[in-house]
Order: structure tokens, then sequence, then C-alpha cells
């Protein structure tokens, strides 16, 4: 069984995993990887989330967040963030109830559309998406880090 609890990225446990995500990308990145750790009070309620993935029997496996920004095309916009597993917990279908439950978070909060970006070297990432229910958009940033954006508008 998996389950969430919101964290502030400050929490010991959330930065054990965001540094592990940056290092992560870092290594398999082309080029210079400029990751940007975000401050505690990045994901705050109501207007983000950073979750903490919890297995029952393996323990903290993954993490991921949300936080609205600029309203877009289809109004209260929320981009998602920092969605990691750890490489021993996938399979287990954390990542894609993760992403399930950012976006139940988003709504509740009034989200018209879930943004993203990436980068096209994250293949696993693009897939997770696509079943999610994400496509191409325009870029919506300027992340030296991302080269793929994707969108998803909520009924």
């Amino acid at each position: 069984m998996i389950t969430f609890r919101a964290a502030s990225p400050a929490d010991p446990d959330a930065r054990e995993l965001i540094v592990e995500y940056f290092a992560e990308r870092a290594a398999g990145f082309p080029g210079e990887y400029r990751p940007t750790l975000p401050g505690p009070d990045a994901f705050r309620a109501p207007d983000g989330v950073l979750l903490l993935a919890e297995h029952a029997e393996r323990g903290l496996i993954g993490c991921g967040a949300i936080r609205r920004i600029a309203d877009g095309p289809h109004g209260v916009r929320f981009e998602v963030k920092h969605v990691y597993t750890r490489p021993t917990a996938r399979g287990l279908g954390a990542g894609r109830l993760l992403v399930e439950e950012l976006e139940s978070r988003a709504r509740a909060w009034g989200a018209r559309e879930l943004v993203l970006d990436t980068h096209h070297t994250l293949e696993a990432a693009a897939a997770l998406y696509a079943r999610a229910g994400f496509g191409p958009i325009d870029a919506y940033n300027d992340n030296p880090n991302a080269d793929r954006w994707y969108g998803k508008t909520l009924d």
C-alpha cells in the first residue's frame, strides 16, 4: 500500500528525496544540469503541496509537488514539479498514483490546467505523463533544463 503525506521541502525526508532526484537527473543529463532546490515555503496549500510517497513495507519511495503559477488559457494553472520514485520502487505504480494525487489536490484548489516541463532524456517520465493524459504544449517557462513541455486541461 502506498500513502502520501504533505511535507515542507525543508523536511529531512523531503530534502533527501529531492537531492536524490537532482543527483539522478544530473548523472543522465547531457551538458550542464542546473537544479534549484525549492525553499521551505515553495509548496504551501492552497497554492501548492509537496507530497512524499511511502510504501507500507519499503518506507519512503518518492515525491512530487504542484504549485500554482500564472493563470493560463484555461484559467487557474498548476505546475507539476519534482516527480521522483526511487529506483528500488519503480514498477510499483507509485509514479502514477503520485501524479493522480497531485492532480486531485490541484482540482480541489480550482485548477483548470496542469503543466510541466521535462527533458527528452526522461523517456519513462514522458510515458507516465502521456498515460496520465498530458500532451505537448508550447513552452510556458525558460527552464534551462527542459526541452519539452506538457499540459493537461482539467474538466
